[in-house]
């Protein structure tokens, strides 16, 4: 009897670990959360804006959060991480870099914040499907010049810029 509780223990232990490393988090519009990573997957719930969630973990450009009591898997420049709300600029707002005016002051790197990185690139298949449904949005040029126009855009020449000159050594010694 005492052996099952070791391991009852541990995953109890485990789970209240887990939630305390989650991060705060704030979201910035009204958003759906999803079952799994996709927007095709089932619907768990919504958020509203300025709901605070707590982050849990980052796949592609999705975010796993809790809000509540409902977890489910949210956009992930959808949510501003840090605990500073709508208006707050804290440390951890390198979430949400992208989405808020930027601060002259503050280097963030926001290398990979779409969602791609090097193993998702190495683990890309050839989705003939996917092909098929992007073939099928295509228009022709007539049919763009069309909606453009109906939008009230029109076609402007633009000149082409100057074919850039090999640079000039600016003294002397410079091309010794």
């Amino acid at each position: 009897m005492k052996t099952f509780l070791i391991p009852a223990a541990a995953l109890m232990l485990c789970v209240t670990a887990a939630s305390a490393w989650a991060a705060p988090g704030t979201v910035l519009r009204n958003e759906k959360l999803y079952s799994q990573p996709s927007a095709n997957a089932k619907l768990a719930g919504t958020v509203a804006k300025g709901a605070s969630v707590n982050i849990h973990a980052k796949q592609g450009g999705w975010l796993r959060v809790t809000s509540g009591k409902t977890t489910g898997w949210i956009r992930l420049l959808s949510v501003r991480a840090g605990a500073g709300g709508l208006g707050g600029a804290g440390l951890g707002d390198v979430v949400g870099a992208a989405t808020t005016r930027s601060d002259p002051s503050r280097v963030v790197a926001v290398a990979g914040l779409r969602g791609l990185n090097d193993e998702d690139l190495k683990q890309a298949k050839f989705n003939a499907d996917e092909l098929g449904r992007l073939e099928a949005l295509k228009v022709t040029a007539s049919q763009a010049r069309s909606h453009a126009g109906q939008s009230g855009l029109v076609a402007v020449n633009v000149p082409a810029l100057p074919e850039p000159k090999p640079a000039q050594p600016a003294s002397s010694w410079e091309s010794n």
